[in-house]
């Protein structure tokens, strides 16, 4: 049996009773950086056969886990931190482990996405995961652009030489949203900064460690039933976030039972 074994965070403590139980029964442990791996197992006296699982063996790598567990191996995986698979490796292997009908199974435990989003303060009814964006600029733009729209919380992952160019990518396409910025979390110096997109450079952060994003999605701002926007802010809220002028109008005629907004506006929702 293969096991995708979801590690601490930061706090090594926030493993679960039985991570450490399939950590102690398989044969092997497949790392994503076995240097880093070994922080957490000697801390728990975890002594395993290590092997290296990584983006850029992911392949080559997959097909020898897949033999080992045809020997009759057992194999935990884990990445640096948090849950395998979650924008880390693991997707060609169970490709691969499905493709051969070979069972596999997931020990969940911490999650940096989740976690961040709790600590945003940020609508958590509905979201939507997307990792990290795209490298090339061409394609990280419209990658946005498919998202925009989107009514749900959206989370992001970022890397600390891409954090100011991240947040300026998706204010220039999003538009003025509440966000989120959290890092190191779980450990001491835990931090969640609350600010609008249009202020990002005015954070003054020292970037280090890697970051989660939470941004709040298309239309919550206006859809709350205690907003102190005017109408006409209203309208320039939905245009600016990717609505034509019709379309903004009529939501906003919706939202605030208007049956005549077009006399309002002096213009007409035929326009």
């Amino acid at each position: 049996m293969l096991y995708f074994v979801a590690t601490p965070i930061g706090n090594l403590k926030d493993i679960s009773l039985r991570a450490l139980e399939v950590l102690n029964f398989v044969d092997i442990i497949a790392c994503e950086d076995t240097r880093k791996s070994l922080i957490l197992l000697n801390h728990y006296n975890i002594k395993k056969r290590l092997i290296s699982y990584h983006k850029n063996n992911e392949k080559i790598s997959a097909e020898g886990i897949l033999k080992l567990l045809q020997q009759g191996k057992n194999i935990a995986v884990i990445s640096d931190s948090g849950m395998p698979v979650i924008s880390d490796p693991g997707s060609v292997l169970i490709d691969v482990l499905k493709k051969n009908n070979q069972p596999y199974s997931v020990i969940p435990g911490a999650n940096a996405s989740l976690s961040a989003l709790i600590l945003s303060g940020l609508n958590s009814k509905s979201f939507s995961f997307f990792g990290f964006l795209p490298e090339k600029n061409k394609d990280r733009i419209e990658f946005l652009n498919s998202i925009k729209n989107y009514t749900t919380t959206l989370i992001f992952y970022v890397s600390p030489h891409n954090l100011l160019k991240d947040i300026s990518h998706i204010y220039d396409v999003l538009g003025s949203r509440n966000a989120c910025l959290v890092n190191e979390i779980t450990k001491m110096f835990e931090k969640s900064i609350n600010f609008n997109l249009k202020d990002f450079q005015e954070l003054n952060i020292q970037p280090k460690g890697e970051y989660v994003l939470v941004v709040e999605g298309l239309l919550q701002k206006t859809e709350n039933n205690n907003t102190n926007l005017s109408l006409h802010e209203q309208v320039e809220y939905f245009v600016k976030n990717g609505l034509s002028k019709k379309e903004a109008l009529k939501k906003v005629a919706k939202n605030n039972n208007i049956k005549n907004i077009y006399k309002i506006f002096n213009t007409n929702l035929n326009e």
